[in-house]
């Protein structure tokens, strides 16, 4: 994959992955406007921009604003603090009631793992928080407080973690528990650990944690809604996302939305028979090429989905001011 020309001048900025497959996808004509659902340290809003797009791109890190405002200023990227799911009332208020793509990169961004006093990281200590707003409910405070029950399903459900009973158990007994080496150290214990060990046991646990924490299954779910609402006839939606979990509810609506069978998530609007597809059939999955996980690792395990969207209109249109919870 060749760098971007910003990449270029600077190669020490962050490369999204996927990024030519995702202006593949989105197949930018200049003057469109198109939506980057997480701005981060702004590499996708950035070659939207580049190919003339009109960028309006969302970040509920507080961090990702106040540093992404002088990058958004310089490439005319209309920037937003808040989640994806509410891109319908927050363009609402801009006066943009369609788009024609939306991007949504789903996860903990690069930036995030990497400060170790954001709290999402094992490999480095720091205090247990892993909010991407920086605000509510924190790692520390669900581990502390939560019931030992709660802690299992949650490791289970969304980490996938087969012995999610005894890490729970066992990060109950060690309570309080305050940085991020404690807990790292407690799911290791837990679950035996070898140095030669190519996966941390640890990972699934920080994962689902951080899931949990930030509502990002929910926002995900409310975000193709709001995607779905707000596309407009021929419009791109493309979405990158990191784990089995995330690609299985892209997956899931995509099928869906384009007049496939198989049931959706429990938290989005059925599809009422006589609904035309919202969506044209989508494009087939995409992983990283060699020379990709090469340079970065840790694209790995991301997929790209990609659908265009048709004019049928939506069912059960979800409200614009309806806000994900925190």
């Amino acid at each position: 994959m060749s760098a971007s020309p910003d990449h270029a001048k600077d190669p020490d900025r962050h490369i999204p992955v996927l990024i030519d497959e995702v202006l593949d996808a989105l197949a930018i004509n200049p003057g469109e406007a198109h939506v980057d659902g997480t701005f981060g340290a702004g590499g996708y809003s950035s070659a939207m921009a580049a190919k003339g797009a009109k960028v309006f791109a969302f970040d509920r890190d507080p961090d990702a604003i106040r540093e992404g405002q002088a990058l958004a200023d310089e490439k005319g990227i209309t920037l937003i603090a808040g989640e994806f799911s509410r891109m319908q009332g927050l363009l609402a208020e801009r006066g943009v009631t369609s788009v024609s793509g939306v991007t949504l990169d789903i996860g903990v961004s690069s930036m995030q793992l990497d400060r170790s006093e954001r709290g999402f990281s094992f490999q480095a200590d720091g205090p247990l928080d892993m909010t991407m707003s920086q605000s509510g409910m924190n790692a520390a405070d669900f581990l502390n407080n939560a019931p030992e029950q709660e802690i299992a399903d949650v490791l289970y459900l969304y980490g996938e973690e087969p012995r999610s009973r005894r890490v729970a158990k066992a990060i109950v007994e060690a309570r309080p528990l305050e940085r991020t080496g404690q807990l790292a150290s407690v799911v290791r214990r837990a679950l035996g650990h070898k140095p030669h060990d190519k996966k941390d046991p640890a990972t699934r646990t920080f994962q689902a944690i951080r899931i949990h924490v930030n509502r990002e299954l929910e926002e995900l779910e409310r975000g193709l809604e709001a995607a779905e609402a707000i596309l407009e006839e021929g419009g791109r939606l493309a979405i990158v996302t990191f784990h089995s979990l995330e690609d299985r509810i892209v997956k899931q609506f995509l099928r869906k939305r384009s007049g496939g069978e198989g049931g959706g998530s429990r938290h989005l609007p059925e599809k009422k028979a006589g609904d035309a597809p919202t969506f044209e059939k989508p494009a087939k999955a995409v992983r990283p090429g060699e020379a990709e996980l090469t340079r970065n690792p840790r694209a790995r395990s991301a997929t790209l989905r990609s659908a265009i969207r048709t004019s049928a209109p939506v069912a059960n249109r979800p409200n614009p001011s309806r806000s994900a919870r925190s």
